[in-house]
């Protein structure tokens, strides 16, 4: 598989490990700083597949793909969206024009890929789009990553970038920020291996602002509404004083002002949760607004989070054609 033959992560990038195993083996720590060259070579194979099997489901050859941007300077930011690349019909390209002209590390929140999550899939779908920006992109996975035939292209594909092959979560800092990955595919329930790593990860935690990103949403307007699987993860997050969130799943861009992990408004230490799932796949509509949403908008963009001392802003660019935007800022606990 060719992220997990390749791929490095990005630069710099440390990824806390999972629940000591049964031989106590310490803390590890992986070195990073190969993985911008690595990733170049891995997008000039995924680029080079892609012409290959033609970037779509239509028969025939497929279009030329669109040249990879050069790399953009080291910046404090995250930005990113989930549900990402269908083909054919996709926004995936339209939202990856955006990513060419941001700086910083790239999350998703999940649902990379859709209708199979096959090394095809990525290749023809993800690749040219989304792919351009492989080498600094951290990943977390979603549902539709674990359809049939199963999660393993998955973690071939973003190879270490992912964190340790098979369980999805793992950190790493940014700009003095601490970053956490998770995976709602996985038990979040307390007491679960993701819920003790967790713990154990944010208890050694010294950073003065914290970021989380993973799938579902556990408060949101939109058609799948609130996911309460989350619940005990996301009381961890609060009880820890982790900052803000970001999920995907519902095709929606909404943002929460900061709250408890019941859903009560919490100005001094509760979570700003972002649901970004703008990522390329069919948008969806709203229901009746949930307590404490903020904003609401049914536009393909991403969500580019710029990272401070002690605080942050925010700013939600809409693809070409679109006017929606939200921007604003907050502070950390």
């Amino acid at each position: 598989m060719i992220g997990k033959k390749l791929a490095q992560a990005p630069g710099g990038w440390q990824t806390a490990r999972p629940p000591a195993s049964p031989r106590g083996a310490g803390p590890r720590r992986w070195n990073f700083w190969r993985r911008d060259v690595v990733g170049i070579a891995v997008l000039a194979v995924v680029l080079a597949a892609s012409a290959a099997c033609g970037g779509s489901s239509s028969p025939g050859p497929g279009p030329t793909p669109t040249p990879v941007p050069p790399p953009l300077p080291a910046e404090p930011v995250l930005v990113g969206a989930g549900d990402i690349a269908r083909c054919p019909g996709g926004q995936q390209e339209a939202t990856a024009l955006l990513l060419d002209r941001i700086a910083g590390t790239v999350f998703t929140t999940g649902d990379n890929v859709y209708d199979g999550p096959t090394l095809q899939r990525y290749l023809e779908c993800y690749g040219p789009s989304w792919g351009r920006h492989y080498s600094r992109t951290r990943p977390s996975p979603g549902n539709h990553d674990y359809d049939y035939p199963g999660p393993s292209t998955y973690y071939s594909y973003f190879g270490s970038a992912a964190g340790p092959e098979g369980l999805g979560f793992y950190s790493y800092d940014v700009a003095g920020w601490h970053v956490v990955s998770l995976n709602s595919q996985s038990s979040m329930r307390a007491g679960s291996a993701q819920y003790q790593w967790l713990e154990q990860d944010l208890s050694s935690n010294t950073a003065t602002c914290t970021v989380a990103y993973f799938h579902y949403p556990l408060f949101s307007s939109s058609l799948n509404g609130p996911t309460a699987a989350v619940r005990d993860l996301w009381r961890l997050l609060h009880d820890r004083g982790v900052d803000v969130v970001l999920n995907g799943h519902d095709h929606v861009y909404e943002r929460f002002a900061p709250q408890d992990p019941d859903g009560r408004a919490d100005p001094a230490r509760g979570i700003r949760q972002f649901v970004v799932g703008t990522g390329g796949a069919s948008l969806y509509g709203f229901g009746a607004p949930t307590a404490n949403s903020e904003v609401r908008g049914s536009v393909h963009g991403v969500l580019k989070l710029t990272l401070q001392a002690s605080g942050y802003s925010w700013e939600f660019i809409p693809v070409a054609g679109q006017s929606f935007r939200d921007s604003g800022s907050g502070s950390c606990h």
